[in-house]
C-alpha cells in the first residue's frame, strides 16, 4: 500500500497509536520493532482492542485467510514517518522545532504554554522527540492547528535532519550545544554539525530561527540567518535574571516581572526564548507572562520535593557534563544550610566517560561542599581518594539510605536517566 492511499485511510480514523497498552477505538495500529520487541506480534491484540487496520512488515502474521484489516509493508517504520509527513505537507501553518543538548523540553513546554494562551496549537507530548515521537506529533496535526511545536532529540549524526526533512519546519530553536551523546556523535563537533541541522534546514527554507544571544556558539552559527535573539540586553527580546531563590523571577524588558516556578539560573535562557516565540507569534504580553508563571517543572526536570524531613532539588531526568556543572555551580550559589550532593553517572560519553566525571570530581572538590554522594560505577571510579561516600549502584546507595537518615538537609539529586535517582526520594 502507497502512502497516498495510507493516508486516505488515515483520514477516516485521524487516529494512530503504536502501543497496545494505549489503544483508542477506531486507531491505526503500526507494528513497530526495536532490538529487544517485535510490535508484530501485538497485532491480533490491537484488532481485538478496536484498531481499525494494523500496519505490520512481518508476513508470518497476516492471516491465511488474508484480513485486509491486516496491511503488510516493507518497513513500519517507515510508513509511519512516510505517512507523517505526507500529512504535515497538506498544512500551510508556523512549525517551530526545537532542539539543544539541555532545556530544550522545558522550553518546548513554555513555549507551548505560552501560545496556546491564545491559540490552537500542536506540541510534543513529554519528551517524545525521536524518530517515532515526531511523527506521532506531525499526525496529531488538524484543520484547527494554527502552530505546532515539534521538539527533536538525537544522538546520532544525521538525524535531525532526517526529522526536518519529516516535519519541514518554518522556524527553528536550538537552546544550546554541549557535550550530550557523545558516544554516538564521536566527538564534540560532531554534536555541533548535528544540532547545526535544524539551523541549515531553515536557512535553505528563507525562515526563521530564535538565538539565544549571551551564546556565541550559537550567534556565530545563526549569523547567516533570519533571526530574532533572546537573552540579556541588547539581545531583540531582552530581560535580566532579577532573583534567584527557590524559583528565579525574570525582568522583561518590554513588561516587568515575571515570578516563574523554576528553578535554577540556567533556566532563564528558557523563559526568554519562551517570551521570544510568544511575541513574534503576537501573544499579549500579559498572556505571556501569566502562562509562564502558571508553569509548573515535571518529570524529575529541576523541580523541588518537600519531604517531611529535607527539600529536595530533582534533576534527574538527565544529565551531561555541562548540565551537571551548572547544577552544581547554580546549588552552591545559593548557600543552602546543610547542603548534601546526591550525583549519579552521566551516561553515554563514550570515550569521554572518564575525563568527563573526573572533571567534575575536581569540580566537587572546590565547591566547599562537605556531605556528597556519588552513585555509578563511573563517579565510583573517578571519586576514589575523596571522603565522599561512593557507590557502584543506585540499590547500594538506597541501601545506605534506609540505614543512614537523612534529615533537615538542602540536597541536590542529579544524574542520568539510566541511574534512576528518583527512586531515592523516598528514603530522603
Amino acid at each position: 500500500m502507497n502512502t497516498k492511499t495510507l493516508y486516505q485511510l488515515f483520514q477516516k480514523t485521524g487516529k494512530v497509536c503504536t502501543d497496545t497498552r494505549q489503544m483508542e477505538d477506531g486507531c491505526l495500529f503500526f507494528a513497530l520493532s526495536g532490538e529487544n520487541f517485535n510490535g508484530n506480534r501485538f497485532a491480533p491484540q490491537a484488532l481485538e482492542k478496536g484498531a481499525v487496520a494494523v500496519i505490520v512488515d512481518d508476513p508470518e502474521v497476516v492471516p491465511p485467510d488474508n484480513d485486509p484489516r491486516y496491511i503488510l509493508v516493507e518497513n513500519s517504520l517507515q510508513a509511519l514517518q512516510e505517512l507523517a509527513q505526507y500529512h504535515r505537507c497538506q498544512f500551510t501553518l508556523p512549525v517551530l522545532a526545537i532542539t539543544g543538548t539541555n532545556g530544550k523540553t522545558t522550553t518546548k513546554e513554555l513555549c507551548a504554554a505560552v501560545l496556546a494562551s491564545e491559540k490552537n496549537i500542536c506540541a510534543t507530548q513529554g519528551n517524545f522527540n525521536n524518530h517515532i515521537g515526531v511523527p506521532l506529533t506531525l499526525l496529531n496535526i488538524n484543520k484547527q492547528t494554527e502552530v505546532a511545536i515539534v521538539e527533536m532529540g538525537a544522538n546520532h549524526p544525521g538525524e535531525i535532519a532526517a526529522l526536518c526533512q519529516m516535519a519541514q519546519p518554518t522556524h527553528g530553536l536550538i537552546t544550546n550545544i554541549g557535550k550530550a551523546h557523545l558516544e554516538g556523535f564521536g566527538d564534540f563537533d560532531g554534536v555541533i554539525k548535528t544540532k547545526n541541522e535544524l539551523y541549515q534546514w531553515i536557512k535553505s527554507k528563507d525562515g526563521l530561527v530564535f538565538v539565544h544571544r549571551n551564546n556565541p556558539l550559537l550567534m556565530e552559527l545563526s549569523g547567516q540567518i533570519r533571526r530574532i535573539t533572546y537573552g540579556t540586553p541588547p539581545a531583540d527580546v531582552a530581560g535580566i535574571l532579577k532573583q534567584n531563590q527557590t524559583s528565579i523571577v525574570v525582568e522583561w524588558e518590554k513588561y516587568g516581572e515575571i515570578k516563574t516556578r523554576l528553578y535554577g539560573s540556567y533556566n532563564f535562557a528558557n523563559v526568554m526564548a519562551a517570551i521570544a516565540v510568544g511575541n513574534y507569534f503576537g501573544v499579549k504580553n500579559n498572556n505571556i507572562r501569566q502562562a509562564i508563571e502558571k508553569y509548573e517543572p515535571k518529570n524529575n526536570r529541576s523541580q523541588w520535593v518537600f519531604s517531611s524531613h529535607n527539600q529536595i532539588i530533582l534533576d534527574a531526568y538527565n544529565a551531561n557534563p555541562e548540565s551537571m556543572a551548572l547544577a552544581i555551580d547554580d546549588f552552591v550559589g545559593h548557600h543552602f544550610p546543610h547542603p548534601l550532593l546526591i550525583l549519579g553517572d552521566m551516561f553515554e560519553l563514550g570515550k569521554a566517560e572518564e575525563a568527563e566525571h573526573l572533571k567534575i570530581v575536581e569540580k566537587l572538590k572546590n565547591t566547599g561542599i562537605d556531605d556528597i554522594i556519588l552513585t555509578g560505577k563511573a563517579f565510583y571510579k573517578a571519586g576514589a581518594g575523596t571522603p565522599w561516600k561512593r557507590f557502584k549502584t543506585t540499590e547500594e546507595a538506597i541501601r545506605f539510605l534506609q540505614s543512614h537518615p537523612v534529615k533537615n538537609r538542602h540536597i541536590l539529586v542529579k544524574g542520568s536517566r539510566g541511574m534512576a535517582l528518583e527512586s531515592l526520594i523516598q528514603y530522603l
